[in-house]
């Protein structure tokens, strides 16, 4: 958008998968770490609301960002590749959403939140870089097939 003058739906996108992936990310660590913030009397989530509500509201979001993220794909923006690739990142990050929002119990609770963070961390890399690496193959592929 800074380039081009111009707001498309591309950077719209992007934009929007970040918009979506951040309260999975964030409140699964606030779930986790929900007794620090408290001490500090930072008003997180799961302090203000409850962790039954953050639990839901990350399985939500969870689910908005997986549409978000395949609509570039869906939209005809990006190639199969990067479709698959979300869809497959998706499926782990539901997954794991959906074993933050079953698993109550304390220990599990919070092995469950540890392992959505550090998924979501992996999750946002992969999808980019699978953005990026599409990008920089439609940029060599004339140089590559005219050789």
């Amino acid at each position: 958008a800074a380039v081009t003058g111009t707001v498309d739906v591309e950077p719209l996108l992007l934009f929007a998968i970040i918009f979506f992936w951040t309260p999975p990310h964030f409140w699964a660590l606030a779930l986790f770490r929900s007794d620090d913030y408290a001490r500090a009397g930072i008003p997180m989530l799961p302090n203000v609301a409850g962790p039954d509500a953050t639990r839901l509201q990350i399985l939500l979001y969870t689910i908005v960002l997986i549409a978000v993220a395949a609509a570039p794909w869906a939209l005809g923006y990006f190639d199969a590749v990067y479709g698959i690739v979300s869809l497959i990142l998706g499926a782990g990050m539901l997954a794991l959403a959906i074993n933050v929002y079953v698993r109550r119990e304390r220990s599990q609770s919070l092995r469950a939140t540890r392992k959505l963070f550090a998924f979501s961390i992996l999750y946002l890399f992969a999808l980019f870089a699978t953005l990026l690496a599409e990008v920089v193959f439609r940029a060599l592929a004339p140089m590559v097939g005219g050789a």
